[in-house]
């Protein structure tokens, strides 16, 4: 059997990106998005370069959809060597002008999600003995994020949670790297709303690039990756600044430069 990798977000962004970086290799794909008509597109693309593709639509806010994606990869005897938790959500905004569904929407996608599929599919690695999970932190998950508050929570979880799993993996032959970008050129931005955000006119990273250094931290095993020199400054400033500035500087970042509507 050969070898596949699950990636979760496929429809877009650093999500199509590792599908086309996979595909290279000779890796078969299971893509998993909403929007089946963009995965099939890149479905039919990524065939002509001789891997197996399989797509499921599924929303993974939804647990039952989850659970729905598992049965479908474990029901066709799929075995997965790669796991990429690339799929993610955001919100700009104070939070008690935020709905809630919007910040538990978050939650589930960024964080249910992400530990429900690397718990289905990380014993069976276990018990090959080989396996690669690529989770997508941020370096937003490095500080406290004023009016970002839920989705700088959530990635603060998934940067500490993959650097433990990948402690925990030591000597089993399977791997867990987190990858943490910061502002980067996606759809994003647009969806959460913060493309106007200082953060994101102060410039980005190509989601092309951010993804080749993510693959090949990855393949390499590397628990934790930090892309671009200016994201590699963030990491340290952090540490070594008062919180209360650290918090001031981010809020600051988070502001739209649009005056309100």
């Amino acid at each position: 059997m050969g070898r596949t990798a699950l990636v979760t977000g496929a429809s877009s962004g650093l999500g199509e990106d590792f599908a086309r970086l996979f595909a290279g290799d000779g890796v078969d794909l299971v893509l998993v998005a909403r929007r089946r008509e963009r995965l099939e597109a890149l479905a039919a693309e990524l065939r002509q370069r001789n891997v197996s593709v399989h797509v499921i639509s599924a929303d993974l806010a939804v647990p039952e959809e989850v659970e729905r994606v598992i049965r479908q990869v474990q029901g066709q005897g799929l075995e997965v060597e790669f796991l990429v938790n690339n799929a993610g959500l955001g919100n700009v905004g104070a939070f008690s002008e935020s709905t809630l569904s919007s910040q538990m929407t978050m939650v589930d996608v960024n964080v249910r999600a992400l530990v429900r599929l690397t718990h289905a599919f990380l014993p069976g690695m276990l018990s090959r003995r080989r396996g690669r999970v690529l989770n997508i932190g941020s370096t937003a998950g490095l500080q406290p994020g004023p009016y970002g508050a839920v989705y700088y929570a959530t990635k603060a979880f998934v940067n500490s949670f993959t650097e433990a799993l990948s402690h925990e993996l030591k000597g089993t032959g399977v791997t867990a790297t987190v990858s943490l970008p910061g502002a980067t050129a996606t759809e994003f931005a647009s969806v959460a709303g913060s493309g106007q955000t200082r953060l994101f006119r102060s410039g980005v990273m190509s989601s092309t690039e951010v993804a080749r250094a993510a693959y090949r931290a990855m393949l390499r095993g590397t628990p934790f990756v930090v892309h671009g020199w200016r994201n590699k400054v963030l990491g340290f400033s952090v540490r070594l600044g008062p919180r209360s500035v650290v918090r001031s500087v981010a809020a600051a970042m988070n502001k739209s430069g649009r005056p309100p509507a």
